[in-house]
């Protein structure tokens, strides 16, 4: 089977870096029924840490950020990888983008207990396009 490799939308929240407000944040979500495909969350100093949210639906997460109060960044775009794992498959899609010269901005992968897995990729706005053509869609 071959990865599947899509264009996703994904909107960040700042929240106090402490302890239960990743749940405040995913609980709330979970309750507007919310799938997200994915999350990062980390550190950004100061006492706040930042979640990106990499919803199915954005309108979806954009009403339930509303209803709760949360205020979510503009639309970005990332791309989401989804297949079977083997040995190097993020590295063959990292060299897809080297080949085109396309700087990875950061990344986030893992394994699943059913033999897949999932990659997430930030490339700068500016080479969105790029990154697409290099990834084939």
């Amino acid at each position: 089977m071959a990865d599947k490799i899509r264009r996703v939308d994904y909107y960040y929240v700042e929240i106090p870096d402490q302890a239960g407000e990743g749940f405040r944040i995913l609980g709330k979500l979970k309750e507007a029924g919310v799938n997200l495909l994915s999350f990062t969350a980390f550190p950004i100093g100061g006492g706040r840490s930042q979640l990106d949210l990499v919803p199915e639906r954005g309108e979806a997460l954009q009403k339930a950020a509303k209803e709760a109060g949360l205020t979510l960044s503009g639309r970005k775009q990332a791309f989401f990888v989804q297949g079977k794992d083997r040995v190097g498959a993020a590295a063959e899609v990292f060299k897809k983008l080297a080949d085109a010269r396309v700087n990875v901005h950061a990344a986030n992968a893992a394994c699943g207990a059913d033999g897949g897995f999932g990659l997430i990729v930030w490339v700068k706005p500016d080479q969105v396009q790029a990154a697409a053509k290099a990834l084939g869609i």
